[in-house]
């Protein structure tokens, strides 16, 4: 079928694959170097407690029916030697379906993680990397030209991505219908970048245009995806651009990265087809159309999120994560707090004991420490912290476990720390956790104390807790 081909669109797909196996990467990477103390055996939020009480069907996982610590560091290293191998192209040296089972397995196996991550994987952009993941799968090799309907349902999810979070910002928090939310949003977000204390401190007019270019962006251009081409290169040009903004100002997982590997897959690069182009197999035809209807089925409950008063982010309708909803910053906060954690040795604890502050990796701790950029990799840990200094709630269940650990001197669980302020064979005697107001310093306090924060002590988080007894929840 003539029309079932996209000839124009091969360099397209081949961008976009690359893409999206570096991200697969950057993801088992981080399952890999992360799971025992999240949730490994002795973890946080152990695995096997977990699949104990939650059935296969409601989370589909390998893990579902075994689990080890060996076991699960093998598959994410598996996974890791996969995305290599899609990344060197293996998948065009294939047979067509072998190439297309090669795509399927990384979605199997990160879709197998995500089920038993628990809170450490209940972000958006989790879901969305399934979500393309599977979609990936029925783009072909160079066998095939690229499908149009598979073409069609990436723009479609760009759509949902973009057009959601625009959605929930109008309807979610009233400064930015103002244009004031970038006031506040540089300082406040998650995990700030090594610029977003520069971004911070542009001109109250840049942060206005920053917002309504936002709006327009994320509102208006996302339409023009589905229009004739040169006008579709040009939106998804649009969201490239607007997408490497935010990576300039904030840490924010992969999210960016993949937002932009869908949006290469709208624009229309000079033809690299062979010449002339292979003919589609029949049964690829109908696999593919198949699908397309599936996912168009599926959409209905994500669409009726998008448009409902009460929409929400970041939802997932179905175990396998096939079509979700999407959105980011409904809400933003205007001022920053952080959950402060300090050790002592002294065996009576006290205001004037020698506590040691704990410093992460990502989050801000020391006022006079630049922060670094570390996405699209995801510092799960420094992510939920920020999430605990937003409410104690977010961190009922694992803040107990990781003191505990702390109070351990557990090693799986310091590397996740930036370090830790005792020597391995001296664990402190007890473990608290302060709360604190941050504010960025102006122009003149960062020349004259070399300090990016101000921090203000607010309340106790958590009171000196010790191994000899339970360890107390906020």
């Amino acid at each position: 079928m003539e029309w079932f081909a996209a000839p124009d669109y091969w360099l397209s797909r081949l961008l976009f694959q690359r893409g999206l196996a570096c991200v697969y990467l950057v993801a088992f990477l981080g399952a890999a170097l992360q799971f025992r103390a999240l949730i490994g055996e002795r973890g946080m939020l152990p695995v096997p407690r977990l699949v104990a009480r939650v059935p296969f069907g409601q989370a589909p996982s390998v893990f579902q029916l075994h689990y080890s610590d060996r076991f699960f560091a093998v598959w994410s290293w598996a996974g890791c030697a996969v995305s290599v191998a899609l990344l060197a192209g293996l998948d065009s040296r294939l047979p067509l379906w072998a190439g297309m089972l090669l795509w399927l397995l990384p979605w199997m196996m990160y879709l197998s993680i995500v089920n038993v991550g628990q809170t450490w994987y209940g972000f958006g952009w989790e879901s969305l990397l399934l979500e393309v993941g599977f979609l990936a799968v029925f783009l072909g090799n160079d066998e095939v030209a690229p499908p149009v309907l598979v073409l069609f349902l990436l723009r479609w999810i760009l759509f949902r991505v973009e057009f959601g979070a625009g959605l929930i910002k109008m309807r979610g928090d009233a400064c930015w219908r103002k244009l004031t939310c970038l006031d506040f949003h540089h300082e406040t977000q998650p995990m700030p970048g090594p610029l977003s204390w520069y971004f911070h401190h542009l001109p109250k007019p840049v942060h206005r245009i920053e917002t309504g270019a936002n709006h327009l962006t994320q509102l208006a251009v996302p339409v023009l995806l589905f229009t004739p081409q040169p006008l579709a290169t040009a939106a998804a040009s649009l969201m490239v651009v607007t997408q490497l903004w935010l990576v300039l100002s904030g840490n924010f997982a992969w999210l960016n990265w993949i937002t932009i590997v869908l949006a290469l897959s709208a624009v229309r690069l000079p033809d690299t087809a062979p010449t002339p182009a292979p003919d589609t197999p029949l049964w690829y035809e109908i696999v593919v159309l198949t699908v397309a209807m599936a996912l168009v089925g599926l959409s209905y409950r994500p669409v009726r999120n998008m448009l409902s008063r009460r929409q929400v982010m970041n939802r997932s309708f179905d175990p396998f994560h096939l079509v979700n909803s999407y959105g980011a910053f409904g809400s933003v906060s205007r001022v920053r707090y952080e959950v402060i954690v300090e050790g002592t040795t002294d065996d009576v604890p006290r205001a004037a004991s020698d506590w040691r502050e704990y410093e992460f990796k990502g989050k801000p701790g020391d006022p006079r420490r630049r922060p670094r950029q570390f996405a699209p990799y995801h510092l799960r840990l420094d992510w939920m912290m920020w999430f605990a200094a937003l409410s104690p709630a977010y961190a009922g269940s694992w803040f107990g476990a990781l003191v505990e650990r702390l109070l351990e001197n557990d090693r799986d669980t310091l590397r996740l720390l930036r370090g830790s302020p005792f020597p391995p064979d001296a664990p402190p005697r007890y473990v608290r956790a302060r709360l604190f107001r941050y504010r960025y310093t102006t122009w003149r306090e960062l020349r004259a104390t070399g300090a990016r924060w101000e921090r203000v002590y607010v309340r106790e988080f958590m009171p000196p807790t010790r191994l000899a007894g339970s360890v107390q929840r906020p």
